[in-house]
């Protein structure tokens, strides 16, 4: 990647809603850090494009306050195409630059050249890191029952990577593996495996997109994941077109944290099985349990920590 001089791509801009900024509203300030994915507002606006448009077609026409609102895409491509501003300059990141790729971000090298710059100088790491039965939970990241997690990124970008509980079972792990640029994975299915040695565990991907981004660190040594799961150990950054719909299947929040001690529950059951019972001493687990009690089995913690039910092929 070129080098470059990350401060030139900061304007201090405004705090003004895109839809403001692109003359659809009169007025609205953003509350959301310009994270669209995440914002009531967002959602409410484009389903009422939505539903404008779709009016439209059947030779209707849209009434009251409503009927002027239309996606600020197109309400921006009414301008010359010299005037019709980036993303990054609309939400105050860089000087002016027009959009050469009519504002799908996903596909467009200065966004995907811009977010690697942006993730350089603003470490990927969570704002807060909770202790759940010896496990770490990071707060603002969704998780899947398969151990694996999102991070929300801009845009519909997210990062993927294994939570702490799955790394302390298998780990040390060798390498980690993704699918590389371009290709595709899908929410449910096998789309990440870990390595140890000759043994190999395979993942369900947390979220469906295309992979704009892969830490191939990882597919030389665990250590960055084995070390901080969620910051240098992320595995793989994508570009989610159902993100919305997708949100719905994972955890966040309280209902990760049930969901830790409930897997810690069980993961104490089958070390007691393995090796009698536990002294009642409130310690935590340890970080190898596979290495250190390998009569528990490979096989049998992949069967129940990393395969929810009904996974998809």
């Amino acid at each position: 990647m070129r080098s470059t001089n990350f401060n030139k791509y900061i304007n201090s801009g405004t705090d003004e809603c895109v839809w403001m900024k692109a003359g659809v509203v009169k007025q609205k300030l953003c509350a959301k850090e310009f994270n669209c994915t995440e914002c009531t507002y967002d959602t409410a606006l484009r389903k009422t494009a939505h539903e404008n448009k779709r009016l439209e077609k059947t030779g209707k026409h849209p009434k009251g306050k409503r009927k002027n609102i239309v996606f600020w895409e197109e309400k921006i491509r009414n301008l010359p195409p010299v005037k019709q501003p980036c993303l990054h300059y609309m939400k105050g990141r860089i000087s002016f630059k027009p959009c050469t790729n009519e504002y799908r971000c996903g596909s467009c090298e200065f966004d995907q050249y811009f977010l690697d710059q942006y993730a350089v100088h603003a470490a990927v790491r969570p704002v807060d890191v909770l202790e759940i039965d010896g496990f770490k939970v990071p707060q603002g990241f969704y998780f899947h029952k398969g151990h694996t997690w999102i991070k929300m990124e801009e845009g519909s970008e997210v990062r993927i990577g294994l939570d702490d509980f799955a790394l302390k079972i298998f780990g040390p792990v060798d390498r980690i593996e993704a699918p590389l640029l371009g290709k595709e994975i899908k929410q449910g299915r096998k789309d990440i495996s870990i390595t140890r040695g000759p043994l190999k565990a395979e993942l369900l991907s947390p979220i469906s997109g295309v992979v704009v981004e892969i830490n191939s660190r990882l597919r030389n040594r665990g250590e960055p994941a084995n070390m901080d799961p969620y910051s240098d150990g992320w595995v793989v950054r994508i570009h989610s077109s159902n993100l919305r719909q997708e949100l719905k299947n994972l955890m966040m929040g309280d209902e990760t944290k049930a969901f830790i001690r409930q897997e810690s529950d069980r993961l104490y059951d089958v070390i007691e099985e393995a090796t009698g019972p536990l002294a009642a001493d409130g310690g935590h687990p340890i970080n190898d349990i596979f290495g250190t009690i390998p009569e528990i089995g490979w096989e049998k913690l992949v069967r129940l920590f990393l395969a929810p039910d009904n996974p998809k092929d």
